[in-house]
């Protein structure tokens, strides 16, 4: 394997970068039989870069080691590898060490109970169809749309303040941060609510 260092600037004036072994991927990565020919994409949402492999790639992406279900959140230093080839995510704009307040990687649906899948779909529920000034559903609408105790859904929603990485907001700002970052980060879809 080929120890070459290259390098892709990441532009928001292209907010969608695929990685493959298609001689059409942005990166084309044509020699590595292990990478798929749509391996996976990364995308700029919500200000930050990700890295998505929604079921794209055979043998799948792993980030930092671990192997990638959904979406990630890259941050500086991020260990990336499709196929056999190894990728760093740099962003000269902020030290490697930095980090934001709020967790760096999302869960996918895949780590949410059931339950709290539906929790989740109810808070954002106000927001389908885009709406402009909605803001997210109360516990007692929540309680009343899943047929819930209050006191479910709020043990339900501190997990998934948790798991989203908004526990540690003030209070007035958790559950519209936690339904921000579940829908920009995919979790929720149009189609859910």
């Amino acid at each position: 394997m080929s120890s070459r260092r290259r390098e892709l600037p990441l532009s928001v004036d292209a907010p969608r970068v695929t990685i493959g072994r298609s001689s059409q991927a942005d990166i084309a990565l044509t020699s590595d039989e292990e990478a798929s020919r749509l391996h996976a994409v990364v995308e700029r949402l919500g200000g930050q870069w990700t890295i998505i492999d929604d079921g794209l790639s055979s043998n799948g992406t792993f980030v930092n080691g671990k192997r990638l279900i959904g979406r990630h959140r890259l941050i500086p230093g991020d260990s990336i590898r499709v196929g056999s080839t190894q990728l760093t995510y740099v962003d000269y704009g902020r030290p490697t060490s930095a980090r934001t307040s709020v967790s760096d990687v999302l869960p996918t649906r895949r780590a949410l109970t059931d339950a709290q899948m539906a929790v989740l779909v109810a808070l954002c529920r106000p927001y389908g169809h885009r709406a402009p000034f909605a803001s997210p559903a109360s516990n007692k609408q929540i309680a009343a749309e899943l047929f819930l105790s209050a006191e479910t859904v709020k043990t339900h929603l501190r997990v998934l303040f948790d798991k989203f990485g908004v526990g540690d907001l003030p209070q007035n700002q958790k559950r519209a941060r936690l339904a921000e970052r579940a829908m920009q980060g995919g979790i929720v879809t149009d189609h859910d609510l």
